[in-house]
């Protein structure tokens, strides 16, 4: 269930509930520094930051380097903040138009396969890295900027159409060895999950 709630949750993310519950909003600075903690320390300064508004986006930081950087959107559940390559952009981009015009669940998958499938919309030649950190409600301290040692990691490698197969990596999941969720599908990626 774990791996589902990740690979569902890829691209959207949240906010303490510590906050929510305060009625506290975090600053520009304060999302900033939530969205890029998902990043490697050396991408985090250069990388695009997008603020959440539902499934809408507005720049938050403009960047210098080729990731992107996704900020909490109010959720009050779980700290939730994801960095990727600005090659999934349009991919990442396309989920967010179609949630946000109502399209629900695995609808969302299907109509963009279909849009690949068509040419319509163009998954990344090359491997592109999204990077994701998610935690308990109160995983973030907005006063430090830093983030719970509680907190999750996942970093994925999207590779279209990636099989076990086509790479020698399994399609079985566990934790701690790296394995392809969605084989064979547009969205394929190979999943590492820290075991720790």
């Amino acid at each position: 269930m774990q791996f589902r709630l990740i690979g569902a949750c890829a691209g959207v993310a949240f906010i303490p509930a510590m906050l929510a519950a305060q009625g506290a909003k975090l600053t520009p600075a304060q999302e900033i520094a939530a969205a890029v903690s998902a990043a490697p320390a050396e991408l985090r300064d250069g990388a695009t930051v997008l603020g959440l508004r539902g499934y809408k986006t507005e720049v938050l930081r403009q960047g210098t380097n080729d990731m992107i950087c996704l900020g909490p959107n109010g959720d009050p559940k779980q700290f939730h903040v994801a960095c990727y390559h600005k090659a999934l952009e349009p991919f990442m981009a396309r989920g967010r138009s179609l949630r946000d015009s109502g399209v629900k669940g695995e609808q969302v998958d299907s109509m963009r396969f279909k849009e690949i499938t068509s040419g319509k919309l163009v998954m990344p030649s090359t491997p592109s890295a999204l990077y994701t950190l998610t935690g308990g409600p109160t995983s973030f301290d907005p006063a430090t900027g830093k983030v719970a040692p509680d907190a999750r990691w996942l970093y994925v490698v999207y590779i279209s159409g990636a099989t076990e197969k086509s790479t020698g990596i399994s399609e079985r999941p566990s934790r701690g060895v790296p394995w392809i969720m969605f084989p064979g599908t547009p969205k394929a990626h190979i999943m590492f999950v820290p075991s720790m």
